[in-house]
């Protein structure tokens, strides 16, 4: 049922300064007026890599040991859990209704905060789902800030990406008579009207994919969305609105996709049409085969062993 709620959020007593292992640290930054919460681990003068998660509202500090261990070797890893999230809600709610503007404001302070920190004039930056809505408009706006952006699994134009999954789960529905299926998945709208509508269209992509949900869980999962709704809502349907591939061609940094070919959530297609199309002073692609939405914890040797190899300069 964790797991279920993390995909479904698309992807869905701390202090200052506290030490729980030689090498990592947790830390809070004053960001946008709230206290936000980090994690450091890694090496003290290696290069800064910064994750931005998924969501939004899923932190991935519980996880990120599995997809990060062999990048603390060369890098002085970075985790953030952004505002209503994970370590951050815990310490504050927001201070102030959230909008894109806010959470974009949000992710260049933290930049700008962690490179003034460590005393570097640039990171390498990671986005994952949610997380790459954040990463492309620091790239697009602050290039001189990063080494490179790494988009995973990332949001090119969702609400297309939406559509097509709506298209394919409508038709396999017809194919296999179901009828509650059809009933429930007419009623969705693009953008989500609702949390209903977002509970139908991950209910039914779940079991598409082989893992439906368990009936008990059913109203545990419909009040996770409702709450979810409530904060996220207008700004995640403001999100799926843009589309990459006509309003930012161009980067003017290095930037790397990594893909699962069996995402359905953040359509591989349409992220391979924008790869082919955007010009970036060096670009690459790296796509999984048998991976899916969560590339980052499906394939996490696969992927740390490419940033090391690969995208670090030497």
């Amino acid at each position: 049922m964790k797991n279920q709620f993390r995909f479904i959020a698309f992807c869905l007593a701390f202090s200052a300064g506290v030490t729980f292992t030689q090498a990592q640290t947790l830390d809070t930054l004053t960001i946008g007026k709230i206290k936000q919460a980090v994690s450091y681990k890694g090496l003290k003068d290696a290069p800064l890599i910064l994750f931005l998660h998924g969501g939004p509202g899923s932190s991935r500090m519980k996880q990120a040991e599995t997809f990060s261990n062999m990048l603390q070797q060369h890098f002085m890893v970075i985790q953030w859990d952004q505002r209503e999230s994970g370590k951050t809600l815990a310490l504050n709610k927001t201070s102030v209704p959230i909008t894109l503007d806010l959470m974009v404001n949000d992710t260049h302070e933290v930049i700008t905060q962690l490179l003034k920190k460590f005393n570097k004039k640039k990171l390498y930056l990671v986005g994952e789902s949610w997380g790459t809505v954040l990463g492309f408009k620091m790239a697009a706006r602050h290039p001189e800030l990063l080494y490179a952006y790494l988009a995973f699994s990332p949001m090119i134009n969702q609400t297309k990406s939406e559509q097509l999954l709506l298209d394919k789960l409508e038709i396999n529905a017809k194919e296999k008579n179901n009828v509650q299926a059809l009933k429930e998945l007419k009623t969705i709208k693009i953008p989500f009207g609702d949390s209903q509508q977002i509970y139908y269209s991950r209910k039914w992509m779940f079991d598409y994919d082989g893992h439906p949900f368990s009936p008990q869980d059913t109203t545990a999962l419909k009040e996770y969305l409702k709450s979810w709704s409530d904060i996220w809502l207008p700004t995640w349907n403001k999100a799926i609105r843009q589309n990459l591939i006509t309003e930012l061609p161009q980067l003017k940094c290095p930037v790397y996709f990594f893909l699962g070919e069996k995402d359905l959530q953040t359509n591989f297609g349409i992220a391979k049409q924008y790869f082919e199309v955007i010009k970036a002073p060096k670009k690459k692609l790296f796509s999984f085969k048998d991976a899916g939405h969560s590339v980052l914890t499906e394939k996490p040797a696969e992927v740390q062993k490419i940033i090391i190899e690969e995208i670090l300069e030497k």
